[in-house]
Formats: C-alpha cells, sequence, structure tokens
C-alpha cells in the first residue's frame, strides 16, 4: 500500500492576530508576464500581513484545473513562516462559476483584481453582489489621455483603486464624476523593482568576477564596445522597428569603425504576430549594424548581467501604462532612454520652476508637450512628435504618442559622447533615486504601500446594501426625430 505524506503542521502562535485572506485575480504569479512579476512581488512581500489565494491565469494554462500549494516554497525563501500562498490555475482570467467556487472555498476577506479593466467586464457585472461581501480592490493600469470616461463605472465598481503610475492616477480622479471617491480609495502605487535581483554588480560582489567574464566574453563575441539594450515583447505599441531605425540613424552620423562598436542588443522573440518581424526590419534599414537578438527566456540574475552590461537602456513604446525596463535598469544602475508617454513620465522625474517633481491635474494632465524640460540626470527623454487618436469598439479612443526616430537617435548619440565614469555616476543617482522614499519603485516600498492602502479599505469599507435606491425624473416629451 502507498504510503500517503500528509502536509507538515505548522505552529500556531494563539497571541498572534489572524491575517486577513486576499483573493487575488491577476496572471499567475509564477509566470513570466509583467503582470505576473509584480504579482508575485506584491504577494511576496506582504505574505507576512496577509495569506493569498490567486486564481492564476495564463492564454493556455498548462495547469489548468490544477491547484497549488506553494506555502513551504514561500516561507523558505521569504522567512515567513505562517506564509499562506495558494494557486487556483486556469486559463483566461477566470468567470463568474471559477469565482463563486473558490470563494465558497476560501472564504477571503477581499478580493483584488489587477491589469486592463476590458478583462473584467464579468466581475464588474457581479459588483453589487459581490461587494455587500467583500470589499472589491483594484491595481489599475491605464496607459494615456483622453480621459477614458467609457471606464467610469469600472471605476465606480471598486472601494479601492491603487494606480502604477501618477498620471493614471489622475486620470482615474477626472474620470470619476457621478460618485467622486474620497482620497484614501484612489491612491498612487508604482511598480516596485526587487532590489535583490537588480542591482549594480560592483568589485567584491560575489557575482562580480562572474559577471565581467560575460561581459567581457559577449563584448568579444560580438565586437562591441557601447551597448544599447532594449527589453520588451515584440508588440506594436512598444515601437521596436522605430528603434532599429534610430540605432541605423545614430550609426551613420559616427565613422565605419566607431559604428561596428556599437550595439543594439534586443531582448525579445525576433518574430511576433502581435508585431513584426526584426530580422526583416535590420535587413532593410539596418543591414550593416550589429544588432544581436536575445530569444530564450532568462532568470532574474542574467537580466541583471543585461542591465549591468548595457550603457544605456531604451523604452520608446508609444503606449506604457508603467513600463518596467527602465526602472529595472535603473535599479541596476544603468541610465535610460523614455519616452515622455503613459508611467514613462514617472521615470524621468520632470521638476517645476520650484524644483518639485511635478504633479498631474485636470489642467496639466501629462507633460508630453515639454513644458518642463529639467529632468533627472540619469534619463535622456524623448518628446513625441505626432499623437494619434486610436480606438476600437471596447476602448473607443486613446492616444498613441510616437517620437521621431532621429530624436531617438540624438538620445543615443547623448549618452554615446558621455565617458563610461559619467554614464555610470548618472546610473548611479538614478539607482538612489529609484532606492529612495520619493519614487517608491522597490519593490519593498511597494508592499508597504499595498499594506497601507488595504489595510485603510478594510477599516473605512462599508458593505452594500441589497438596493440601491435613485431617484429618476420625469421623462420629458420627447419630438420625432427624422432618421436618414
Amino acid at each position: 500500500m502507498q504510503e500517503i505524506k500528509l502536509p507538515k503542521l505548522r505552529k500556531i502562535d494563539p497571541n498572534k492576530p489572524k491575517k486577513k485572506k486576499i483573493l487575488l485575480l491577476s496572471d499567475d504569479m509564477r509566470m513570466h508576464s509583467g503582470i505576473a512579476t509584480m504579482s508575485r512581488e506584491f504577494i511576496m512581500g506582504t505574505c507576512a500581513h496577509y495569506d493569498w489565494v490567486q486564481i492564476g491565469a495564463a492564454v493556455k494554462h498548462p495547469d489548468e484545473g490544477k491547484i497549488f500549494d506553494i506555502s513551504d516554497a514561500v516561507s523558505k525563501e521569504t522567512g515567513v513562516d505562517d506564509a499562506s500562498i495558494k494557486i487556483y490555475a486556469t486559463s483566461g482570467y477566470g468567470n463568474e462559476r471559477i469565482l463563486k467556487e473558490v470563494l465558497e472555498i476560501e472564504k477571503p476577506d477581499a478580493i483584488l483584481h489587477f491589469t486592463d479593466p476590458r478583462f473584467w467586464g464579468w466581475l464588474y457585472q457581479m459588483e453589487h453582489e459581490l461587494r455587500q461581501t467583500y470589499p472589491l480592490m483594484y491595481y489599475n493600469i491605464w496607459d494615456d489621455l483622453p480621459y477614458p470616461h467609457w471606464n467610469e463605472p469600472f471605476y465606480e465598481s471598486c472601494d479601492l483603486i491603487m494606480n502604477i503610475s501618477r498620471q493614471t492616477q489622475n486620470i482615474v480622479k477626472n474620470v470619476l464624476q457621478k460618485f467622486p471617491k474620497p482620497d484614501w480609495a484612489v491612491q498612487w502605487v508604482p511598480h516596485g523593482i526587487n532590489e535583490n535581483n537588480f542591482f549594480p554588480i560592483t568589485k567584491g560582489h560575489t557575482q562580480y568576477d562572474e559577471f565581467i567574464k560575460f561581459r567581457d566574453d559577449f563584448k568579444k563575441k560580438h565586437d562591441c564596445e557601447f551597448i544599447v539594450f532594449w527589453n520588451n515583447r515584440n508588440i506594436r505599441r512598444k515601437q521596436p522597428g522605430d528603434l532599429v531605425l534610430a540605432f541605423a540613424e545614430f550609426c551613420k552620423r559616427l565613422t565605419p569603425l566607431q559604428a561596428k562598436k556599437c550595439a543594439l542588443f534586443m531582448h525579445t522573440q525576433p518574430v511576433d504576430g502581435n508585431g513584426t518581424d526584426l530580422f526583416a526590419v535590420k535587413n532593410a534599414v539596418a543591414p550593416d549594424c550589429n544588432i544581436i537578438f536575445s530569444t530564450t527566456a532568462v532568470d532574474p540574475k542574467m537580466m541583471n548581467f543585461y542591465y549591468n552590461m548595457a550603457d544605456v537602456t531604451a523604452n520608446i513604446a508609444s503606449n506604457e501604462g508603467f513600463g518596467l525596463s527602465h526602472a529595472e535598469s535603473l535599479m541596476a544602475g544603468t541610465p535610460i532612454i523614455n519616452n515622455v508617454t503613459g508611467g514613462l513620465q514617472d521615470g524621468c522625474r520632470f521638476e517645476d520652476e520650484d524644483g518639485t517633481w511635478i504633479e498631474f491635474t485636470t489642467e496639466f494632465p501629462s507633460n508630453h508637450n515639454g513644458d518642463y524640460k529639467k529632468h533627472g540626470e540619469w534619463v535622456k527623454p524623448v518628446f513625441p512628435t505626432n499623437r494619434s487618436l486610436q480606438g476600437s469598439p471596447q476602448t473607443p479612443y486613446i492616444f498613441d504618442d510616437r517620437v521621431d526616430f532621429k530624436d531617438v537617435a540624438d538620445a543615443i548619440e547623448y549618452w554615446h559622447e558621455l565617458t563610461p565614469q559619467e554614464r555610470h555616476e548618472m546610473g548611479e543617482a538614478g539607482r538612489n533615486w529609484v532606492t529612495g522614499t520619493e519614487s517608491n519603485f522597490s519593490a519593498r516600498r511597494m508592499s508597504q504601500r499595498f499594506i497601507e492602502c488595504i489595510d485603510t479599505c478594510f477599516e473605512k469599507w462599508e458593505p452594500r446594501k441589497k438596493f440601491s435606491l435613485f431617484t429618476v425624473e420625469q421623462p420629458k416629451k420627447l419630438e420625432k426625430v427624422g432618421v436618414l
């Protein structure tokens, strides 16, 4: 007869307050998307304070229908003895049936959902019922203006909205016109980068010799001295073709020998149905340029090697809610090139006349026009030269902020002309800023902000009543209207 292994019993401190349990709806925290990465960071960072259950999504989840208790693994990694983390694997973001089953089994104290609101239509249709029992919390992403007024019912359906960028926070406040929320319910909680995964690899560090060998071997193999790094998915809004074009323009301004020593290092799938064929783009517009593709997934240690090896990291996406690569780069001490759009503006730290980090308001919702030019020394911002109003039936309008590839070439040239020491010092200033208290860009601080905001929500939340009463005016007499 096969031996049945029972889970280890945990010693419970009777004097310790019982932790709240939160049900998270997002990408499976074990996956590699930006949503999954951030889900993992705030779960790991708050597991001493909350118990977590996740309906973990993937496009076609290989473990669909399975339940994973990863509490012991999380305890070993975090040192939190009573960590409790469970994942219900599902393809897609779930549905009413799955949610009700998990609620019945797990009996959480709150529901938190994360990513674009258009994925949560089925959840918002249940909000009146759910919010009689659970506060509904949202870690919110919205990339750009104009104010998306069609999102108003979604935002109204949430008791707490934590926003990943300062512009997103302002957007939510301006969209909530009919039923404004108190300040505590609309907060700025930016993505946080793990300082233990991304950091400058300096002499004396245990990884230093290994990194130096990797860097020197890489540069020797590809015959390069100056590296522009790009770490994004090959999709249209990330503008990979424009970056290739910008790099080719930059190389034209150099002597043939100088150009040969410069490389564009792109960590992405070179061919993607949601993007383009970057091999074809290179052959057409940059045939003589040194463009290197990294096509396989790597662990955080190797990704940190990439950032440390690079001289500058570029993100010129035309829509970007936050942009993890620019924050990871700064955490590793490497300077950046950012398009001035969406959440990428936060990484620039534009200053007003008093030297204060700019705030977004109804009258000043974005700095895309360059009203403020002074910025952190760790970034060379590129202002968009074209704003195209894009849309779809689900998202009727949103600005697409395009940069001119020649302006991006100017930014690359700016960093190339500096000495390695100057780039190092500016990257170090960026590292000091993202780990400081003003930016909140560390995973440690993100987790602290989650606890502050969620605990406040638990304290102030009032359950919805079974019915909401509205006063309806008598309809006016309608006139006949001709329709062609």
